[in-house]
């Protein structure tokens, strides 16, 4: 009896709180009562769905830092000349590997601006949502934006056909357009004027996206490189060419393979469990191990690169100040057709993605009224697209609603409370960027393959009997991850879509005019039959 005392008081404690908290203003404004939920469980069901995407703070970092940021050729080391002569004005090849001292400081100024802009784009998104819309949602750069932002708009270390200011100042005009569309309530009809296959053709492509990505050497596990006869081929070799991540000896053999393999493993068995906060468990195994010095695993080796990051890692809590990715936007770039559209596929995914889960969380959590839609809904969608703004303007890509806020709302979360719980938990992440900068790829990869599986649920709902409605939906999610492009993906997949339809629209609009023309003629006729018995009398 006495050992139960203390949690006796405990508990009594806490409804003390609960109930305090639910008759003050805090609790009316919140709905507290009225959602059937109480202060302390909206304080854990924010904690719950934070530990769940925690990781986007490091994963969105280190995908968009691939994209090389602001970093040009002048941030590049200058190479010595012949006969140890004067140094040389490096060449675009200097941002290619990974062997120019100057390019790679620059990239690590960026991956820091990039976590904390991450960061404080999710905080400041969370917390609007919390506090305006008064839902348990929480907001982040999403997953597969990014990855669109990175590698097809900007390019792998700026070799794509947008510049990254150009980019960023498309993801800004894309969060206006969308602020817009929710404002004047058009954003619902434009996601459904795309066919509801292609829809989830998108998604399922944007995972298949996703997990080559974290297949890949660059910003994953590395067990997929180039092949000059295959195109890819398996590799996690032991040594690799920086530029191509072709393999140069030793398929199987990257130790830093088999260390994310194993954290892989870890979260799939988390989430395969339902343990809460399962996909960050992999990448911090797999990181503690990496912070190790004098091992083949580890992110800290002992070169100069390694030494500085090692150096910036004992800090521990460090709050950095974003010095080179806020602010850079660039509208002169617009003249090209290229932007426009990469700007269009990045309003596309975000409609629907972004309607697709609010709707779907809505229903889980209970929200949603007779008429298919949820309290709070018009201003969800305003701090939604607010957000993307926000997010643009920081250096950072579209913001958008996650799907780990089930876990919240599974512990009961009900209100806006959880929402502004978890931006207390992004605001407390701002403080620990030595540790968030030190997440090494393999250890990142994992969750990318994961977030990519997760994402073939919706396949199963595709019509695959109908051969009209399944053909452009293969063609969508087979041409993302095969031609490393989502745009392509969407516009192949459309392309086939009026292709095979187009006979059935026009023999339908037929059918109409030939309809009408019907309904006239008999009205006409019916006219002259009336008349003519007047005319005779």
């Amino acid at each position: 009896m006495t050992g139960t005392a203390p949690w006796h008081r405990l508990s009594e404690a806490e409804a003390a709180v609960n109930r305090s908290v639910a008759a003050s203003r805090v609790g009316r404004y919140f709905k507290l009562d009225a959602r059937k939920s109480s202060f302390t469980k909206e304080l854990r069901a924010g904690a719950a769905t934070f530990l769940t995407m925690a990781y986007i703070i490091s994963v969105n970092a280190a995908i968009l830092t691939d994209s090389g940021g602001p970093c040009t050729v002048r941030d590049c080391t200058p190479v010595p000349g012949s006969n140890n002569s004067t140094a040389v004005a490096p060449g675009p090849e200097c941002m290619a590997g990974t062997s120019n001292p100057g390019y790679q400081q620059c990239l690590a100024r960026t991956k820091s601006d990039l976590v904390v802009a991450t960061a404080v784009a999710a905080m400041a998104g969370s917390f609007a949502m919390g506090a305006l819309a008064n839902l348990p949602l929480a907001l982040a750069p999403g997953m597969g934006a990014n990855a669109y932002f990175a590698y097809n708009m900007v390019g792998f270390h700026g070799s794509g056909s947008i510049p990254y200011r150009t980019a960023l100042a498309g993801v800004m005009l894309e969060g206006i357009v969308f602020f817009a569309l929710s404002a004047v309530g058009l954003r619902s009809r434009l996601a459904r004027l795309i066919p509801r296959n292609i829809r989830l053709a998108s998604a399922v492509g944007i995972g298949l996206f996703l997990a080559f990505t974290g297949l890949q050497a660059n910003q994953g596990l590395g067990l997929v490189g180039a092949s000059p006869t295959t195109l890819v081929t398996l590799t996690a070799c032991s040594e690799t060419d920086p530029v191509t991540g072709a393999c140069l000896g030793g398929t199987l053999h990257s130790p830093t393979f088999w260390l994310g393999a194993a954290g892989f493993l870890l979260t799939a068995t988390c989430l395969a469990r339902d343990v809460k906060g399962g996909m960050i468990y992999g990448i911090v195994f797999v990181t503690a191990v990496s912070w190790i010095r004098g091992t083949s695993v580890t992110v800290f080796p002992d070169t100069p690169a390694g030494n500085a990051g090692f150096s910036y890692f004992k800090k521990i809590v460090d709050f950095h100040m974003i010095e080179s990715t806020a602010g850079q936007l660039s509208f002169g770039g617009f003249r090209h057709g290229n932007v426009w559209l990469a700007m269009l596929t990045l309003l596309y995914v975000d409609v629907l993605d972004t309607t697709g889960t609010m709707y779907s969380m809505a229903e889980y959590g209970g929200f949603t009224d007779g008429a298919g839609g949820f309290e709070g809904e018009y201003r969800a969608f305003l701090v939604d697209a607010g957000s993307t703004v926000l997010s643009a303007a920081l250096g950072s890509t579209t913001v958008t609603t996650y799907i780990e806020s089930t876990a919240g709302i599974r512990e009961g979360g009900r209100t806006g409370l959880t929402a502004i719980t978890v931006s207390a938990c992004f605001l407390a992440s701002l403080f620990f960027s030595p540790l968030l900068m030190s997440v090494p790829p393999w250890a990142v990869g994992p969750s990318l393959v994961l977030v990519g599986a997760m994402m073939m649920r919706v396949a199963k709902e595709i019509e695959w009997g109908d051969m009209k409605e399944a053909i452009p939906a293969f063609v969508t999610m087979a041409l993302m991850p095969l031609t490393f492009s989502i745009a392509n993906g969407i516009i192949a997949g459309l392309g086939v879509y009026i292709a095979l339809h187009w006979y059935d629209w026009a023999n339908h609009a037929c059918g109409r005019v030939g309809k009408a023309l019907d309904d006239r003629r008999n009205q006409v006729a019916a006219t002259t039959a009336e008349l003519g018995p007047a005319q005779d009398v």
